[in-house]
């Protein structure tokens, strides 16, 4: 049996950061992959997504080309677009894998399962460790009454592992994040969209209604048809028929499901290492992200409900401090950055105001609009904004918004900061490239601090 001071169960964004860290640090580390190394993230999920995402802000985008000059009219081909992101994601996960390799990081294929706290057993392959970082990531939850059928009702899974079906008329279940970023990505790349859902998109998360209203009004699109959930769902010769309360019914030759995911903990046997399962499934881990047994840990989708690979990278960082220097560091979930990468970027870290009405908090917003923003202007993309939540007693940042292009990366700008005492006057104070959509973090800063007397703890007057 082989002996490591660290074992990592999973490879996705989380398993992988963790193995690097600690190999980093100078912990002897094995990694197991029971599918394909890289995880879900990277085969299926944030990696190929985003590289459709980007093909489609290149098809929407054209309709505003000639404008600028330019000719033509862009068309897209989903079984090309399928093949780019396979290519992307080989590349990446052979840079992936290459790494693991120079770091000396050893390398298990199989299913993981405990055999006590501190042994794992792949197939009849037995390593033990001192600790353990569980990052099994998650699983696509299947709704009863939509059976998963090759080629007409598929999980996001089942869309990035075979090519796409025939057909473009297709229906999304589900209008959280995944059904709203498919819902743009599929319609640039020549599908006729059906977003199917009881509420608007995104209806139930963080984001604040000036944020929906943008995303909702990019959303209006011709091929882009928003209804309510169906009552039954019927395989058909021709594809799948949808039979809504109201009598009418809609054919469609697939369905896409983004219908959420469960945490993922199938043949792993916590229960033989003492590890606790909470009564959804998710590994029980307390600020340190320890499980029930001290020394095992749990990280990503797998030990955290907001399930996102952003989150999946912060645990592993916490994890691995906390194996090297225990207690030195507590997940702050909060502070990093969640992204939706739909017809309209959003981003978004913190708390909004609901949540500081709740913790008993007078919100100061600070708000600046792309409108004028030289960039945006120059980009034809005025949409959106960047918007600050603090608490107006003590002027500590306690939230951002970003709507709009590039939110992705602007959002990372003001995370940086989240979390000093000081963060609106590090944001006041930071120098900006001018002409930059981040410039606008400046102003909103500046805007808070004129609007609700906050310049003395901006400004330090």
């Amino acid at each position: 049996m082989h002996a490591f001071d660290l074992i990592v169960i999973g490879s996705g964004p989380g398993g992988y950061r963790a193995a690097v860290l600690a190999t980093l640090r100078g912990l002897n580390v094995a990694i197991v992959e029971q599918a394909e190394w890289g995880g879900c993230c990277l085969n299926r999920g944030c990696v190929p997504k985003k590289d459709w995402h980007h093909t489609a802000q290149l098809v929407a985008a054209s309709a505003d080309y000639a404008q600028r000059g330019i000719s033509g009219v862009l068309k897209a081909d989903l079984a090309i677009a399928w093949e780019h992101q396979h290519k992307v994601v080989a590349t990446v996960r052979d840079s992936y894998t290459d790494y693991m390799k120079r770091l000396g990081i050893g390398a298990y294929t199989g299913t993981a399962a405990f055999v006590d706290a501190h042994t794992v057993a792949i197939g009849e392959t037995l390593i033990s460790a001192q600790h353990i970082v569980i990052a099994t990531g998650s699983s696509p939850l299947i709704p009863t009454d939509y059976p998963r059928t090759p080629e007409r009702i598929l999980s996001s899974d089942d869309l990035f592992d075979l090519p796409p079906p025939s057909g473009r008329r297709v229906a999304i279940a589900g209008n959280g994040v995944i059904g709203t970023e498919f819902a743009f990505i599929l319609s640039q790349l020549g599908c006729e969209v059906l977003l199917l859902g009881n509420s608007k998109p995104l209806a139930h998360s963080q984001f604040s209604p000036p944020a929906l209203k943008i995303l909702h009004t990019a959303l209006n699109r011709p091929n882009i048809v928003l209804l309510p959930r169906p009552q039954h769902v019927e395989l058909t010769g021709e594809g799948v028929k949808l039979s809504f309360k109201d009598g009418r019914s809609e054919q469609v030759d697939w369905v896409l499901l983004g219908t959420g995911r469960r945490p993922h903990t199938a043949a792993l046997r916590p229960e033989l290492a003492g590890v606790a399962l909470d009564s959804a499934g998710f590994v029980q881990v307390n600020a340190h992200l320890q499980t029930t047994a001290a020394h095992i840990y749990a990280i990503g989708d797998v030990a955290n409900p907001r399930m996102t690979a952003n989150q999946a990278l912060a645990d592993a960082a916490v994890a691995v401090a906390n194996i090297v220097h225990p207690g030195s560091r507590r997940r702050a979930a909060a502070a990093v950055p969640e992204l939706v990468h739909s017809a309209v970027e959003l981003g978004r870290l913190g708390i909004n105001e609901d949540e500081a009405e709740d913790a008993e908090l007078e919100a100061a917003v600070g708000f600046a609009s792309f409108e004028s923003n030289p960039r945006a202007v120059g980009q034809d993309d005025i949409a959106g904004f960047v918007r600050l939540i603090a608490d107006m007693d003590s002027g500590e940042l306690l939230g951002a918004e970003v709507v709009g292009n590039e939110a992705g990366e602007i959002i990372h700008s003001i995370a940086q900061q989240f979390g000093h005492t000081d963060a609106l006057a590090r944001l006041a104070g930071s120098f900006y490239n001018h002409p930059a959509r981040t410039e606008e973090i400046q102003n909103a800063t500046e805007t808070l601090a004129a609007k609700w007397g906050l310049g003395k703890q901006v400004f330090g007057a």
